[in-house]
């Protein structure tokens, strides 16, 4: 007779002890995983404004970087040396114009903050004897407050310390830390790769590598337009007898920085002031910046973006909007590098790397 076989013969029967181990040990990596996030998270909104004045450190870092890199291969010289050059270079550059130019920007800046509450209200004037806009300015706030609310956003210029003192610091911060990594990047980006797993390392540094690569593109190519609108702004305004276009081209050429908001911003102050002289000059001057504009934009601007990365303008203003809500001002004129970051890391990593759809050779 054969033996009766066992019903659990050859079936290893489940422990429940173990099983129970494994679902503790998941809830517990997924509850780690969740806090990890939300630590993150509340550490970007509590510490945006330092985290914005390190992005911009590495900003200038990269730019005083690749202008070095340049040098050094275009002179065949030391790349530190090239680095030493490029820094007098600028200081002495941006000292020497400030310190020719001071008593006069300093002068046109005063007549600003008073010509444009002035003008604010004739053009207030004007408008009340059309019924249509009238209805329009009567929603407005009154000019002081308007002036008022343009303050306002000095503080929230500066990206960590307030007001103008806070904003020469940042700019002093700015620089000497983006000199300090632009002098040794390597001992910057080989610590920023140990945080990576071993096996993940060489795509990070291809990833890494792209960002300097990007950036500074972008960088360059924004300098060079900036540099372009401010110039041609100021000769044009001057061309037109506009009052104040020497400080009103500085602003031109600073606020270009910021794509598609910053012409609007920079072009509200000239035609308010054009108009306060007569509405043929207030035409004229629009008409400048949309000039001005319409080349950056047609031709400057395809020129960034066939060395950098390619942004719809519809990403460029969202972007704009999210980060000027959550950060302020810096958030806005931050938003364009910061998306164009992003951009590298998401087609790199995600659609790379995890949809494997591969760019074309």
């Amino acid at each position: 007779m054969h033996e009766k076989e066992h019903p659990d013969q050859g079936h290893h029967p489940v422990d429940p002890p173990a099983t129970q181990r494994r679902v503790a040990k998941r809830t517990t990596v997924i509850s780690g995983i969740a806090i990890l996030f939300i630590a993150i998270a509340a550490a970007v909104v509590l510490a945006a404004d330092a985290l914005l004045l390190v992005f911009a450190c590495i900003l200038m870092a990269i730019l005083l970087y690749k202008l070095s890199e340049i040098m050094a291969r275009r002179f065949h010289m030391n790349r530190k040396i090239a680095l030493t050059i490029v820094v007098v270079a600028l200081t002495a550059i941006i000292g020497i114009g400030g310190w020719a130019m001071a008593p006069q920007i300093s002068e046109q800046s005063t007549k600003l903050a008073e010509e444009i509450p002035a003008a604010v209200k004739r053009l207030q004037g004007e408008v009340q004897q059309h019924p249509l806009l009238k209805r329009v300015v009567d929603e407005l706030p009154p000019p002081e407050q308007i002036v008022k609310q343009m303050g306002n956003m000095v503080p929230n210029a500066g990206l960590f310390f307030g007001g103008v003192i806070g904003a020469l610091g940042n700019v002093v911060i700015i620089l000497f830390v983006g000199i300090y990594f632009a002098t040794s990047p390597s001992l910057y980006t080989q610590g920023a790769l140990r945080l990576v797993p071993m096996t993940k390392r060489p795509r990070a540094k291809e990833v890494q590598q792209e960002l300097g690569k990007t950036l500074a593109s972008w960088l360059l190519g924004k300098a060079a337009s900036m540099l372009i609108v401010g110039v041609a702004t100021t000769a044009g305004l001057m061309m037109l007898d506009v009052p104040l276009a020497l400080i009103l081209g500085i602003i031109a050429g600073l606020l270009d920085f910021i794509p598609y908001l910053g012409p609007i911003m920079a072009g509200i102050p000239a035609v308010l002031l054009a108009l306060s002289i007569s509405p043929d000059l207030a035409l004229y001057t629009a008409l400048l910046f949309l000039g001005v504009q319409m080349v950056e934009g047609y031709v400057l601007q395809p020129m960034i973006e066939a060395k950098a990365v390619d942004l719809p303008p519809a990403l460029v203003i969202v972007m704009q909007l999210i980060f000027g809500t959550l950060f302020g001002f810096a958030g806005v004129a931050l938003a364009t590098p910061l998306a164009a970051a992003l951009a590298v890391i998401v087609k790199m990593l995600y659609i790379e790397d995890v949809l494997g759809d591969k760019p074309a050779q």
